[in-house]
């Protein structure tokens, strides 16, 4: 479950977004969205799902112009109101006030070949212990043993704690985190590490690694 190698690509991406972001060229508003939330690192797109999901009162997965509006801002995103009134109806295609939230993330994000949606929806799959789409504190004590991490031999945390540490990876930016990653999310948190690393093997080779695929 380790990552250190990815945070590194993170970072220098994080750097690529801002100096992409501040380079005065005019920009469409979805691209501009995409690289704001890059500018965040892993967390950004992520953050801007769980604001989607929180508004989505009656769990439809669409959105209406005023509940767009409320998810980009709240995550402090600096788009004008034109801007995002230009991506919603971007989005809007039939004309019917809502969007597919889950179409929308799904073209926000970074694109990934099928082979790294492949290897990161098998690294999701084996901690999904009972095949409900969901990874919780019991999917992982089922799959990882935590009686040789540092923290856990000193003391200074419990077998929860540290596998709460690491499900609150997947829920920054969530205004009430609730200890449940869908694979939605979890895909969404990898496009942007994929993103930072260009060769297909590497990335293959880091999830197989820090999943023990």
């Amino acid at each position: 479950m380790q990552r250190e190698n990815a945070y590194s690509k993170e970072a220098a991406l994080k750097n690529l977004a801002r100096r992409e972001l501040a380079n005065g060229l005019e920009k469409d508003p979805i691209y501009k969205l995409r690289l704001q939330c890059l500018s965040r690192g892993a967390t950004g797109i992520l953050g801007l799902s769980r604001s989607f999901r929180v508004m989505d009162d009656d769990g439809s997965k669409t959105l209406n112009a005023e509940e767009f509006k409320k998810g980009v801002t709240d995550m402090g995103l600096e788009l004008s109101d034109e801007e995002i009134q230009e991506m919603f109806t971007s989005f809007d295609s039939d004309g019917s006030g809502n969007i597919n939230m889950t179409e929308f993330l799904v073209k926000l994000r970074p694109p990934m070949n099928n082979s790294r949606i492949s290897v990161i929806e098998k690294a999701f799959d084996k901690m999904d212990v009972n095949g409900d789409d969901q990874i919780t504190i019991a999917d992982l004590k089922n799959v990882y043993s935590v009686r040789e991490h540092p923290k856990y031999l000193s003391g200074e945390m419990t077998e929860a704690e540290i596998f709460t540490g690491f499900l609150k990876n997947f829920e920054a930016g969530a205004p009430n985190p609730d200890g449940i990653v869908t694979k939605e999310e979890f895909l969404n948190y990898y496009s942007t590490i994929s993103a930072s690393i260009d060769n297909d093997a590497y990335f293959d080779l880091m999830m197989r690694r820090a999943y023990k695929l």
